[in-house]
């Protein structure tokens, strides 16, 4: 695809990801019935998949999953690498937002008689 994926419209890019996926499950030789039990999906759903009509994304992972295609997604899983002065930062941060338990004067005073009868 040398098109910019930015400048396509959505209904394109499912189009193309429709295409894609049909053109997969055919060079593994795999039915649309096949693909949808595997997926534990209908084969509509199959069908509207390969026709551009992603109306699930659970059903899409499903897809992806049963036809070995779930490296398209690892971008977007990668977690953000923070360079040691972020990790500092960001430690520093969530030791403030801590709250800290008031005690009830009950408990106080619980905690004064037992250090004062304590030998």
């Amino acid at each position: 695809m040398d098109d910019n994926i930015y400048i396509l419209a959505d209904a394109e890019i499912c189009r193309r990801m429709g295409m894609r996926i049909r053109q997969l499950r055919l060079r593994q030789n795999i039915t649309q019935m096949s693909l949808a039990e595997q997926s534990q999906i209908s084969v509509s759903s199959i069908k509207k998949i390969e026709n551009g009509e992603i109306g699930s994304f659970d059903s899409l992972l499903r897809v992806l999953r049963v036809l070995g295609e779930l490296d398209a997604l690892t971008s977007l899983l990668k977690e953000e690498e923070l360079s040691p002065n972020e990790y500092l930062k960001f430690v520093e941060s969530t030791k403030k937002r801590q709250r800290k338990r008031a005690r009830s004067d009950k408990s106080q005073s619980i905690a004064n008689n037992q250090e004062e009868s304590e030998w």
